[in-house]
This record gives C-alpha cells, structure tokens and sequence, in this order.
C-alpha cells in the first residue's frame, strides 16, 4: 500500500534513484537522524526499466570536461568498493584517436595524471600500432596517433548490477513501488515547495523529493513549471535567446552473435573496453562502398551478459521538439528509436576495420531490437540542483549509468553536505556562461 508521507521520496529506480536511496539511508542511519525507512522510491515501470536497464555499461573516466573526469574518478572509487554486488568488471578502458583529437586526449591524459588516475598515453601511429598489436595481433586501424589506456575502469552488467543496488538499498530499510507513476507535484498555498506528489496509485505527502527518472526527466520538469527554452551565455560572452533546454539523441548499440572469447586478448584474457574515433574513410565490410567520409566512432567490448561482441556507435539526433517526443514505449519495444540494418553494417564495418577477425562476420549480427532515447540538457552536460525549497532534480544527460556516486553527493547535499564536485552542473551555469568545455569528439558526451 502507498503511504500517505514520507520524508524523502525518490522517482526513479534506475542507477541515480536506487543510489541515492541507499546512501541516503545509511546516512541518515549513521547521523541518527532517521532510518532506510524515511526513503520510498517509486517508478512507473520497475527496477532497471528505463535507461539504466539498457545500458551497455561502459565506465570510464575518459573525458575532455574536467568537472566530468574529477566526478568519474569518484564514481569509478565507488564501482570498485564493492565489484561483487555491483557487477563490476575492472578490465580497463582505451580510448583510441586520429590526429585531430590527439591534443585533447593529450590534455586528458595530463589530468589524469594530476588528480592521481592511472593511466598510459602512447603517441605516434607506429607506437600506437605496436601498442595495440601487443594485445590483438590482428589489429588493423590506420590513422591512430594516440591512445589513452586506462588502466581503471572498465563495465558493469547493467540489469544485475540494478538489483545488486536495490539489495543494498531494501536492506537498509529503503522500501521500492514498482508501477507506481507520478501525475502531478503539488505545491503549497504559501511556498513554491512540493508538499506532496500525486501518483496513479494516490497521494504522497512529502518533506524532500528526488526526481531521476532519466529519460522521462523533462516530463517531470514541465511538472515544476521549469522553463524548456533558456538563455545560454557562451564563453566569448554572446548570450543564446531560446535554446532548447532538453533534445532526444537516438543511442544505437547491438550485439555480434559470435562467442565473447572471441574478442579476447590474444594472452586470453578479457581486453579492456575499446573505444574507437576516426577520421578516415570508413567503407563497408559487404560491398566495399564507402559508408561515411565524416568523423565516426565506436566501442566494444567481450561480453558474456550480452552474449556476444557488444557496443554502440555515436547517436543521432531526433529532430522533433522535445516536447513531442513519444517516450514510451521505451528501449527495444519502441517502434521508433532502435538500429537499423545500416547500422548493424555501419558499426560490423567499423569492428573489420579495427581487427581483422570481424572482417565477414556481419551475418551473425544480432537482429533483435536494440536502441533507446536519452535526453540531453542544453549543453549535453549533467544538471544535479536543487529547485522548488525541496526538489532535487538529477538530469543525468544520458552520462548516467557509469555515474554511480552521484546519488551518494546527492544524499549527502540533501543532508546539508555540499559537494564541490557537484557544483559545475549547477542550473545556473547557463546564465552565468560557466560552461564545460567542447572536446573534438564526434560523441555528445565525451
């Protein structure tokens, strides 16, 4: 049965929702302030139903952002306290990349180094050639002149890592509603707070409200009566009049039916995850027909969860207004927003053009349906505040799943703990021009 109150309600049982239950409950435990039994989370679906479920589960520290590399280093701590019940695969990640981004993947590897991240830059095609061929014999990608090995990192199974955080969570006292959706935030007659949220299931009194509910976040911002288009000050001082606060880029990700150990190093062991950017000419693996003559970029990775070589390409841009956007059904049951044979040909081409053990491989793609739809702020950055006295909004801008310790700042923010590294996703930073910084990578979130 659904409560009349509580005191802190959480919409949302993906990666932000359930962490920020859990940690809000063995906070306030720890504080004597109050128990797991003061946090509900709710969601219209269930645990791992939205985004956090489909992940392929990448984690990385591998950004051009500052702000974004020093809150990974965090997230990957917390990966790696307990890799059992999170599912944590601590293999490593690489990120590989032609001339036009080996300054920014320099810089990288620099930062890293100073906040005390472990990792290894090579430079140089024939270095970065060599480098590679001592884990796959086979590779084969031209125009490398820098790789990025992180030696921390690595992936998580998304669904089982879910439930291993809604375990922690339950059995901190924390009490999870499936099916349970929000229709409407109530405010009081003499402040702009959320006194209570009404859901299909009924009424909730409230004291604090956590919204995460990933890709259905606008939804609810619309509910706080917050603005869809916004001022954005740029870093040479130009303001930007009505700029979408929210758009939908379309993931695109799949599976190569053929035996996880087939990707593995040539030593037989799990390799880390790769990620490949590129800028020269990529040409089908079927015909020969050149598919793109633009910037492109892939990962993948060994995955005995997906049973298969899994990974995704750059996503794509939905250009219909936010607003209009049909959200459900979401992931593989939308009849809109999944891959397409051309990009099953499109990323096999580009797995043949990085090793030569893909080349032909294309017919044992995975023809199931495979995709879904993240929303993205203004700047394809996170925005973690505070609104409304009482409401904390986690837009994650599809940068979610690998961000684990943002539910734990976000509990110990609500308990009165600021986080400096929460600060540069503040809302304000559009109107204040604090921007982060644009990388040459042909993904919006790197």
């Amino acid at each position: 049965m659904i409560p009349a109150h509580i005191k802190y309600l959480i919409v949302g049982a993906g990666i932000h929702g359930l962490s920020t239950a859990y940690h809000l409950a063995t906070a306030l435990k720890a504080s004597g302030r109050g128990s797991g039994e003061d946090v509900l989370v709710i969601d219209k679906g269930s645990i791992a139903a939205g985004a956090s479920g489909i992940a392929c589960g990448v984690i990385r520290n591998n950004y051009f952002q500052p702000a974004m590399r020093e809150l990974m280093a965090e997230c990957v701590d917390l990966w790696e306290s307990d890799p059992e019940a999170y599912h944590f695969h601590n293999v490593g990640y690489m990120q590989i990349s032609p001339e036009s981004m080996r300054s920014d993947v320099a810089q990288i590897a620099a930062e890293q180094q100073a906040i005390g991240y472990e990792s290894e830059f090579i430079e140089g095609a024939d270095a970065c050639k060599k480098y590679m061929r001592g884990i796959f014999s086979d590779w084969q990608a031209e125009g490398i002149t820098s790789i990025l090995h992180e030696k921390r990192g690595g992936y998580a199974n998304n669904t089982a890592s879910l439930y291993g955080l809604a375990d922690k969570a339950e059995a901190a006292g924390v009490r999870i509603m499936s099916g349970t959706e929000v229709t409407e935030l109530v405010s009081g007659s003499n402040s702009g707070a959320i006194t209570a949220v009404e859901t299909n299931k009924g009424r909730i009194t409230v004291d604090e409200v956590v919204l995460a509910a990933g890709p259905w976040v606008p939804r609810l911002w619309n509910m706080l009566e917050l603005p869809n288009f916004i001022d954005v000050k740029g870093s040479d001082g130009t303001v930007h009049h009505d700029v979408p606060m929210w758009v939908y880029w379309c993931l695109q990700e799949g599976t190569l039916g053929v035996e996880p150990g087939f990707g593995m190093a040539d030593d037989g062991t799990m390799p880390p995850v790769i990620h490949v950017d590129n800028d020269e000419p990529l040409c089908s693996d079927v015909d020969g027909r050149v598919l793109t003559e633009d910037m492109w970029g892939i990962y993948y990775k060994p995955d005995f969860n997906f049973g298969g070589i899994q990974g995704g390409a750059a996503p794509y841009l939905v250009k219909t207004p936010a607003a209009d956007v049909a959200i459900d059904p979401y992931g593989a049951d939308s009849p809109e927003f999944i891959v397409d044979d051309l990009f099953a040909e499109t990323w096999c081409s580009a797995l043949a053009f990085c090793q030569k053990r893909y080349q032909g491989q294309i017919g044992k793609w995975r023809k199931e349906p495979s995709g879904g739809i993240g929303a993205f702020t203004a700047d394809s950055f996170p925005v973690f505040d505070r609104f409304r006295d009482n409401c904390y909004v986690i837009a994650d801008s599809n940068h979610g799943y690998k961000m684990l310790a943002v539910g734990k700042l976000v509990a110990e923010d609500i308990l009165g703990t600021p986080s400096a590294l929460l600060e540069p996703f503040r809302f304000s930073r559009f109107a204040e021009g604090k921007l982060h910084p644009v990388s040459n990578s042909p993904f919006p979130w790197s």
